[in-house]
């Protein structure tokens, strides 16, 4: 099997030379710690009296998590090798560096490893007198059952969630309002990914798992994780119609109602494809009696140069609109 080809030095040194990259190219939007290389801070959020939201997770999704640091969205952001949760303790330097003293609000998916180590890092973080809080993201329903949905995974629709919970903290929101605003947003949003090929890992340039030619994958998670069925390759109105069944049918909202969608590129799928999808999906939602708040489109949560897209929806009410409408100016996101 041949290698794919990579604009890389070292296999082992993407995410620090990654890392140094970004602040490089963003200084006036974040910084890395001194001490601590795979914690980027936000240089105009973090202030005395505000709740400090940090969200991380593994390398190779970007924008997601990176991108998001800045004013309005996450204060800092944790982050470990490729599909690898950071350890505890660049966790704990995040915290420490943005702590405004009105509480911390760890935001993150569902993954075990990502779990693990915030808990442990929470930990710490007592010992040191700052007390975290957390909620876990988990909008992919293809992943778990309705009624086991504390089982599913958070992929692509985690923008719209950190977006509504960063805003709530930059509004200086007390921890309370913050952490339910960041569950409720979690709540009415709905996401469901196609992948059309695999991705390969920087240390081994080799597909990390098998999907052959002419067939794709319903429902695969943003690390490789197994869909809900394989099969031929479809068009994008029957791709879009099969996700848009799903998220309509468990979101069940009512003619009338208001949503914001993200058309999400998983790494290598361009632009006129997502917007092929988005075409269908508009309609879907006009033929629901849905109306379009606001639409995203592009690669806002990827999984390094995986072909294929996911669709998020989320069901808006007056306080999660307002929420994803303020302003915000990130590393790699800007709004108002």
């Amino acid at each position: 099997m041949s290698l794919t080809q990579k604009l890389i030095n070292d296999g082992g040194a993407v995410v620090d030379e990654m890392l140094a990259g970004i602040a490089a190219a963003h200084p006036d939007h974040a910084c890395l710690l001194e001490n601590a290389p795979r914690a980027l801070v936000a240089k105009n959020g973090p202030r005395k009296g505000k709740v400090a939201l940090i969200v991380g997770g593994g390398s190779g999704h970007e924008p997601t998590f990176l991108g998001y640091v800045g004013k309005g969205l996450a204060d800092a952001c944790a982050v470990g090798n490729v599909f690898a949760s950071p350890p505890p303790q660049p966790v704990v330097d995040a915290a420490i560096a943005v702590n405004g003293d009105a509480g911390v609000l760890f935001l993150y998916g569902n993954y075990a490893g990502d779990v693990m180590n915030f808990d442990m890092a929470a930990e710490l973080l007592e010992m040191e007198g700052i007390a975290a809080r957390t909620v876990l993201t988990t909008d992919d329903i293809a992943s778990a059952p309705r009624d086991q949905r504390e089982k599913r995974r958070g992929v692509a629709g985690n923008v719209f969630i950190f977006k509504a919970a960063g805003a709530a903290a930059d509004l200086m929101m007390p921890i309370d309002e913050v952490e339910r605003i960041a569950r409720h947003a979690n709540d009415r949003t709905y996401t469901i990914g196609v992948a059309l090929s695999s991705c390969s890992l920087p240390q081994t340039r080799r597909p990390n798992f098998d999907l052959p030619a002419g067939e794709m994958e319903i429902g695969m998670g943003i690390h490789g994780e197994p869909g809900i069925r394989r099969g031929p390759l479809r068009s994008a109105n029957e791709v879009a119609d099969e996700i848009m069944d799903a998220i309509l049918a468990e979101m069940d909202a009512p003619a009338g109602a208001r949503v914001a969608v993200l058309v999400n590129s998983l790494g290598s799928t361009p632009l006129m494809e997502l917007y092929i999808l988005n075409k269908r999906v508009a309609e879907r939602l006009a033929e629901a009696g849905l109306t379009v708040h606001k639409t995203l489109v592009g690669p806002y949560c990827t999984s390094l140069e995986m072909a294929g897209a996911s669709i998020t929806v989320m069901h808006l009410d007056d306080e999660l609109q307002r929420l994803i409408d303020h302003p915000c100016d990130c590393v790699m996101f800007r709004q108002g």
